[in-house]
């Protein structure tokens, strides 16, 4: 494929994705997901959209370290990815709108099966990751309290053979 029409095929890709993630951003799922993703792929041929990217990149880590900084905040974090997770359940057990309802029947659990399968989807992700950045930040306070900085670690595995050459 030629240089030009990759380009091409990229921006436009990218440009989809953005308005779909967009349109799906209201809805559980995704829209979030769908909509950076895009933006991303917009990186590689606008540099506005590279900005963009950069941006919500150091906010989603600042974010992240946040969000797992204390136990307790990590245990939220956590409890609210199974309640994300959990809550994708009841999409697709699909219950029978509740007579205490009295916004339009169409609202009630929108988007069906997939909606339920995204949120589960979705809560496992993110559970997964504030699981990581809690073991990455730990592992970085452990080596601030020991006086070991990231590169003799480094340097202290390597010669131990547990990284190997």
């Amino acid at each position: 494929m030629s240089a030009r029409l990759r380009g091409w095929t990229i921006a436009t890709l990218g440009w989809v994705l953005t308005a779909v993630g967009i349109v799906l951003f209201p809805l559980p799922g995704p829209g979030l997901l769908v909509m950076v993703v895009g933006l991303a792929l917009l990186a590689e041929r606008y540099t506005w959209a590279a900005r963009w990217v950069d941006r919500l990149k150091d906010r989603a880590v600042e974010g992240a370290r946040h969000g797992v900084s204390t136990p307790w905040r990590a245990a939220w974090s956590v409890a609210g990815s199974l309640a994300l997770a959990a809550s994708g359940l009841v999409w697709l057990w699909a219950p029978p709108e509740p007579a205490w309802w009295l916004l339009p029947s169409w609202t009630w659990l929108p988007g069906g099966w997939w909606a339920g399968v995204s949120q589960i989807l979705s809560g496992l992700v993110t559970l997964a990751l504030v699981l990581d950045t809690y073991r990455r930040v730990r592992r970085g306070h452990r080596r601030r309290l020991t006086g070991v900085s990231p590169e003799k670690a480094g340097e202290k595995l390597s010669d131990s053979g547990m990284l190997g050459p």
